[in-house]
């Protein structure tokens, strides 16, 4: 199985570390993220592993040079013309990805000891195109689903902002861990195209295809998008 590591984001919450380098070269007890992550993937033997880059892309390119991809197999998708954000930046990477076969992707600056077994174990007993990771942490930004994890819509508690793909009452809000596995059929089902979120992807299939939450509340997850997220991060990932 292929894993793609989204790293291309221009962390400009992470300033002023994002002036002069890309987030995923942030380091956290020793590690930069994009390390973090690619050993992630290598405890469920998750080797081949896609990067994209766009922000300082020649010190993500020379770190995974320099450190031999730590151990992983990766393949460079470039972004440095247009940063194209999830959904674009997955639909360009299309070409890297064996035919046919499924795969993960994840976020750089996600920390996260979600296991990836019990996340696939999942998706595949319910039959689901896309299956994601998500918890009942505090955020802005939720995924809202039905009684059965069954994705429905979108709200952002903060501008009150709301999309709705399937109505029904009762809908839970959950936070997105964005460790996703994906059927490979998603790249003929993605209806956009350039610069696009994964958000409006799933939201897109969502009234006509299965997608699902993987509730994995009690794990250890750090969004490490500002600074000061850094503290947090080390003190639980040593």
């Amino acid at each position: 199985m292929k894993a793609m590591i989204f790293s291309a984001g221009l962390g400009t919450r992470f300033k002023p570390w994002t002036n002069e380098h890309p987030k995923a070269l942030a380091i956290v007890n020793g590690k930069s993220l994009l390390h973090r992550n690619i050993e992630y993937l290598q405890q469920y033997g998750i080797k081949n592993v896609i990067v994209n880059v766009h922000h300082f892309p020649e010190q993500i390119i020379n770190a995974i040079k320099t450190n031999k991809g730590w151990g992983s197999n990766i393949i460079i998708s470039d972004e440095r013309n247009e940063l194209l954000e999830t959904g674009g930046g997955l639909l360009k990477a299309r070409h890297l990805f064996a035919p046919g076969e499924r795969f993960i992707t994840c976020n750089v600056d996600i920390l996260t000891d979600l296991d990836i077994n019990d996340l696939i174990s999942f998706h595949e007993k319910n039959n689901a195109l896309i299956s994601f990771g998500i918890t009942d942490r505090k955020t802005s930004r939720y995924f809202l689903f039905d009684e059965n994890n069954r994705l429905c819509g979108w709200r952002n508690t903060k501008t009150g902002e709301e999309k709705i793909a399937v109505q029904k009452p009762g809908l839970v809000q959950m936070a997105y861990s964005c460790v996703v596995v994906f059927q490979p059929e998603i790249f003929s089902l993605i209806p956009f195209t350039g610069k696009f979120s994964l958000v409006d992807v799933y939201l897109a299939l969502a009234a006509d295809h299965i997608i699902l939450g993987y509730d994995h509340s009690g794990d250890m997850l750090v969004d490490v998008g500002k600074p000061e997220s850094i503290v947090i991060a080390e003190s639980i990932f040593p």
